[in-house]
């Protein structure tokens, strides 16, 4: 397939969205599809009003049509709800070609987080938004379940994966954590307001609390909590380190589609704590042990802890099997991933009448 790309968040942000499509690319190229790329790299950019990480397309309309015209797609897959995926989409719209959607980010909750407005009044524009495509990718189950209730039921799945020769439990502790008091607990990921970290921080456990990531409330996090160790972005072997270094991942989030990180963590050999919410419910199960409508993945072992109280899912994680945590973690593959992407951008090629719909 010749397949077209849009999306308005690639590199250098660094976040599980960037990570997902560049591995996917990556992927799709191997298996001999043509792919072709619109980025924010492509266009003079603005920063993200409150997040200046996140460079925004300024006016990209014409020259995603350009690339678009020019590489004539058999259909394209629109990432983000940005202004790039906003052109991506009129053009598919004006040209009766077919595209795909991803629904990464739980952009009505975010918003609602940043703006004091209830996460009701964002969903007509996401219906607005996805309402056309053919189909709209999700990372799990859940998700999409959650989509078809608000009236966007052509979800198809497209899980996660991970680099099994870096991700994996066999690396040196980061230098940066030894010798501190354990058990050292950790969270990886951006350091902003939709994350929740503030749950985690102010959590009354004995150890070493580690925050590694960047995000607009960093330096307000290092103010109000001197004792916390935050070791900014962490990449490649030194972010794999830093999983091997640590005795539990805490993820507080309550908004996260899937959270990459938690099988980033799990393949290095760390069990997760976390809430029992969409996304780690989806990876870790309410018993640790996988999710439960998933019986081929139910692990003989417990993997990870969900539990409303935070410290007690700290203190459970702290008991759960390493081994078992990092063989769970492997079984996550990207090809099997990509696997389902291509699966669901043939079944919308594969169904014409739907293209002049």
């Amino acid at each position: 397939m010749r397949i077209a790309i849009c999306t308005d968040a690639w590199f250098p942000q660094v976040n599980g969205v960037v990570r997902t499509l560049a591995t996917t690319v990556d992927c799709l190229t191997r298996l001999g599809h043509e792919v072709e790329l619109v980025t924010p790299a492509q266009f003079r950019t603005v920063p993200l009003p409150g997040y200046s990480e996140i460079r925004l397309a300024l006016a990209p309309r014409q020259g995603t049509r350009r690339t678009l015209n020019a590489f004539a797609p058999d259909i394209v897959h629109i990432a983000t709800e940005g202004p790039i995926g906003w052109s991506a989409r009129s053009w598919c719209r004006s040209h009766g070609v077919a595209f795909t959607t991803a629904f990464h980010t739980r952009f009505p909750d975010y918003a609602a987080l940043r703006t004091g407005i209830d996460a009701r009044h964002f969903w007509p524009l996401m219906h607005r938004f996805h309402g056309p495509a053919r189909a709209v990718l999700v990372s799990t189950p859940t998700l999409g379940a959650e989509l078809e209730a608000q009236g966007l039921p052509q979800w198809r799945l497209w899980s996660r994966g991970i680099d099994r020769d870096l991700f994996h439990p066999l690396h040196q502790p980061l230098d940066e954590l030894q010798g501190l008091p354990g058990p050292i607990m950790l969270n990886v990921g951006r350091v902003a307001v939709e994350k929740n970290l503030s749950a985690f921080l102010d959590t009354d456990v004995a150890g070493t609390k580690v925050v590694v990531g960047d995000g607009p409330d960093i330096a307000m996090l290092r103010a109000r909590y001197p004792a916390v160790r935050f070791l900014g972005s962490l990449s490649g072997e030194r972010l794999a380190r830093a999983y091997c270094s640590a005795d539990v991942f805490v993820f507080p989030s309550l908004t996260d589609t899937f959270g990459l990180v938690l099988i980033e963590a799990l393949a290095c050999g760390l069990p997760v704590a976390a809430y029992p919410v969409p996304g780690p419910l989806d990876v870790i199960g309410r018993d640790g042990r996988g999710p439960a409508g998933n019986t081929s993945r139910l692990w003989p072992m417990r993997v990870g802890v969900l539990d409303a109280d935070l410290a007690r899912a700290i203190e459970g994680a702290l008991d759960c099997d390493r081994m078992g945590a990092a063989v769970y973690g492997a079984s996550f593959s990207w090809d099997a991933a990509t696997g389902q992407f291509v699966s669901a951008l043939g079944s919308v090629m594969a169904k014409p009448e739907l293209l002049a719909a």
